[in-house]
């Protein structure tokens, strides 16, 4: 299994581990991780690599969030990143207890891609088409990421698991 993890994140998987499917052809990425591991997915296959799944985790989609909103939290990443961080953290693992994560150094280029990646329906179909099952998994109390909008866009390409209480890590009480 190949695993991407989120902004700001490194060997996070084991928060995943009643989900990952973790078949030596799986693919699976956290948020930010999950748009590396649906591009890694479509490297993997054009160059003739198999895939079996593809599991994106609270997939990072803010394609409908206003313009101002993502100006707005990339300047405030520039303004303090620490303060930033520290609140998107907190942010991740609302409403429930905080659980231990490593970080790494981000980049606002990255927090950029992040929040101005729009995906792109053709290419989810493209992979369905070659055999790989698209697994999706959303927290219904996921103050992050455009749960709604996540949902309703990875209906028609995926199985989706809505889980209810659950945080942007997944997580419920």
């Amino acid at each position: 299994m190949q695993f991407f993890s989120g902004f700001s994140l490194q060997n996070e998987s084991y928060l995943f581990d009643e989900y990952l499917n973790r078949s030596d052809y799986s693919v699976s990425g956290f948020s930010y991780g999950a748009i590396k591991a649906f591009d890694y997915a479509k490297e993997q296959l054009a160059s003739g690599k198999r895939v079996d799944t593809l599991q994106l985790m609270s997939p990072a989609f803010f394609q409908r969030k206003a313009a101002k909103f993502k100006k707005l939290q990339i300047l405030a990443y520039t303004r303090n990143e620490l303060i930033y961080m520290s609140q998107f953290m907190n942010g991740c693992f609302e409403p429930y207890e905080k659980k231990i994560v490593e970080h790494k150094q981000t980049t606002k280029e990255e927090l950029e891609e992040l929040l101005s990646y729009e995906w792109d329906f053709e290419e989810l179909q493209r992979l369905l088409d070659k055999g790989v099952k698209l697994e999706v998994y959303l927290g219904e109390k996921d103050n992050i990421i455009d749960v709604s909008g996540a949902k309703e866009f990875f209906l028609q390409v995926a199985t989706v698991t809505y889980i209810k209480e659950a945080n942007h890590f997944l997580q419920t009480n």
